[in-house]
């Protein structure tokens, strides 16, 4: 019999597992072809889908930290992929958008990201697809809930203890 701890364990690295696969084509054929990280990759492909965001978006719609962003940022916008504007709402920020060569290399990629989502939804029916959008949302709400005070309750929960002769 199967204790919860196990069966847990098991579907993380099962989650993680799926996360490292689902990179293989990028990295087989994209990154190399197109001279672009992952994170200028999920900057690009948000943007593109967008047309517009600030940089504190990118950060919530895709899950990597700021200062990730804030390089993929700097880089796309140095090799001419992307530009940023002044927010009118916001003059502290400023919105990306994607120049001439980052709308033609969007489009040239966006093919391969949507084979790769086809691919892996194909084997699921229509309302396996609906359950796993929930539990996706569900997931990700789980990781992104704060307390009070603004601290994720992720990264407050999962603190490991301290040894004992740390005390």
């Amino acid at each position: 019999m199967q204790s919860d701890l196990d069966r847990n364990a098991k579907l993380m690295h099962g989650i993680l597992k799926l996360a490292n696969r689902l990179m293989a084509p990028f990295s087989t054929y994209l990154a190399r072809q197109h001279d672009i990280t992952l994170n200028e990759f999920r900057v690009m492909m948000q943007i593109g889908h967008y047309g517009s965001l600030a940089s504190h978006k990118l950060v919530e719609l895709t899950g990597v930290n700021v200062m990730s962003i804030s390089r993929a940022v700097t880089t796309l916008e140095k090799n001419g992929r992307v530009v940023g504007k002044p927010d009118p709402t916001n003059r502290r920020r400023k919105q990306l958008t994607l120049t001439e060569e980052g709308e033609r290399l969007f489009r040239a990629m966006r093919p391969a990201t949507d084979q790769v989502a086809d691919y892996l939804l194909s084997g699921l029916r229509q309302h396996e697809i609906i359950t796993l959008e929930h539990i996706l949302e569900t997931l990700i709400d789980t990781l992104e809930a704060e307390d009070e005070q603004g601290r994720s309750l992720f990264m407050e929960r999962t603190r490991p203890a301290k040894p004992a002769n740390d005390a």
